[in-house]
């Protein structure tokens, strides 16, 4: 019997954020018989998919963080691992731009397929940590033999113009189940009775804690909806490190009653079948896979204008400038509401898997993509 090709995915840890969502999404949808998933994480704590990760076969090795205080031990590790793990010949890595470290441990050990996957157009670290990002980039195209991107502007922020100019990139599809996320008015009125929001106007926001999804503003747009309309709610959806400073603020605004903090959740779809609009001003964002899922159960969406474009697979969702005032935003979010009367929300799921972006479609274009590579060495 004919062995699955098993494919290293380099990660983080994990843990349920948008890109190891998307990942356990092509996970759960290949065809384990002829691929197979092994993760190589830098986290030596078990993240929330693990257990779901070794009942589907796929082996998880633990490094120590990519961090200045960890650099003697880790390049030590990887190369040991390298060494001792031959059997790997496609090496997916998904740090960013600190995939520069692991391809070049796997080139250097020769691994002949390494790709480097985009996930960002940006990224918000600061002092040593931002230097050795921007070290990390400009070396890293010669380490990799294939080159993906959640997006075109993803994959032109970490290779460069010149590279995606050229026809070097694969633009994979962050992929949704978009049956999951199929609109189901019997699911909304059971969230919305539960969390107690009845008849209010309820606005959403699905992302973790950090900079990037820039909380305090989404506060302060949401403050600003609340004075125009008093009985609306805000669903947060989410961890991370930034979250007792954004309660701290929203108790200072005198929000909390009107603020529901679901922390990490796994029925993200049917949270967003119970929301009326989905807020979403981020600094910067490779994709967006958030903002299609909302699409995905028909939800209008107001996006800031440096998410990529791309993720506009339906009509329903609305760029507008963060140079824009909270006022200015509130009072978008109403008129957005208003027009969206009357709106047929089931007609998302079918819109968005017409662009391409069906979990089973999208799975089945990586697998073929593996194998097709794995013939050849």
């Amino acid at each position: 019997m004919l062995q699955p090709q098993r494919v290293l995915q380099v990660a983080t840890i994990m843990n349920r954020g948008g890109l190891e969502t998307m990942l356990m999404n092509y996970y759960r949808h290949i065809d384990r018989s002829k691929v197979q998933f092994d993760f190589l994480v830098h986290r030596y704590e078990r993240g929330t998919f693990d257990d779901e990760i070794e009942s589907l076969g796929g082996k998880i090795f633990r490094m120590p963080p990519i961090h200045p205080r960890y650099f003697c031990c880790y390049f030590r590790e990887l190369d040991s691992f390298f060494s001792t793990h031959p059997e790997y010949k496609i090496v997916h890595s998904h740090l960013d731009l600190l995939s520069t470290i692991v391809l070049h441990s796997a080139k250097r050990h020769g691994v002949p397929v390494r790709i480097a996957h985009s996930h960002n157009t940006g990224f918000s670290d600061t002092g040593l940590r931002k230097i050795f990002k921007l070290w990390s980039r400009a070396h890293l195209n010669a380490q990799c033999t294939h080159f993906f991107a959640c997006s075109p502007e993803a994959g032109i922020f970490q290779f460069g113009r010149p590279l995606v100019d050229a026809g070097k990139l694969v633009v994979l599809h962050n992929g949704i189940n978009t049956q999951d996320f199929t609109f189901n008015q019997k699911t909304r009125d059971r969230i919305r009775q539960e969390m107690g929001l009845n008849d209010s106007l309820v606005f959403g926001h699905v992302g973790r804690f950090a900079p990037q999804k820039n909380h305090a503003f989404l506060l302060d747009i949401f403050s600003e909806i609340s004075r125009l309309h008093p009985h609306a709610k805000l669903i947060l959806v989410g961890d991370g490190e930034l979250r007792p400073q954004i309660e701290k603020k929203a108790a200072s605004f005198g929000l909390m009653d009107k603020i529901i903090f679901t922390g990490v959740r796994s029925d993200v779809n049917e949270l967003m079948m119970a929301m009326d609009l989905f807020l979403f001003p981020s600094l910067f964002e490779g994709f967006g896979i958030v903002a299609a899922e909302a699409l995905c159960t028909g939800l209008p969406v107001l996006a800031s204008s440096v998410v990529p474009h791309t993720v506009a697979l339906t009509p329903h969702i609305h760029f507008m400038n963060l140079d824009c005032s909270p006022v200015e935003w509130g009072a978008r979010a109403l008129s957005l509401l208003s027009c969206a009367t009357g709106y047929n929300r089931a007609k998302g799921a079918p819109a968005v898997a017409l662009q391409g972006y069906d979990i089973g479609q999208c799975a089945q274009q990586l697998q073929d993509f593996y194998l097709r590579f794995s013939e050849k060495n």
